[in-house]
């Protein structure tokens, strides 16, 4: 359940970030998709990127800990981690300079919302059965 809702929470940390930045700031928030063509980045593509990253850094996390237990949440932070400084290459198709920032930031947002989130451990009731 703790990982449904940090998957949540960065789905909610993604509309939050392109909300203030498209909504308030009122960047434009366009990335370069090919030569000649543009994207408009919108809330929906946020949400459901959001979500599929989440989903598959659980995934990934779950192998690791069936693999390597003792030493999963280290391997899957640090992977993570590799993969959020990789992502942002992605921002730098952004046209323009407040475009680059902005969704440098929602990578950022996200990204940092599950590595934080997601690796915790659980916790543990003291009356629950082993």
């Amino acid at each position: 359940m703790r990982r449904i809702f940090a998957i949540g929470l960065a789905i909610v940390a993604g509309l939050a970030t392109w909300f203030l930045l498209a909504e308030v700031a009122g960047v434009d928030l366009v990335a370069r998709t090919g030569p000649s063509s543009t994207t408009r980045i919108s809330a929906l593509s946020v949400a459901v990127t959001a979500a599929g990253v989440g989903f598959a850094a659980w995934a990934l996390l779950a192998v690791l800990e069936r693999v390597w237990p003792g030493r999963a949440r280290l391997i899957w932070t640090i992977t993570a981690g590799g993969v959020l400084a990789v992502s942002l290459l992605g921002p730098l198709g952004g046209v323009g300079g407040a475009a680059v920032a902005g969704l440098a930031a929602l990578h950022l947002a996200v990204g940092l919302v599950l590595i934080a989130g997601l690796p915790a451990p659980p916790v543990h009731d003291p009356g629950q059965l082993r």
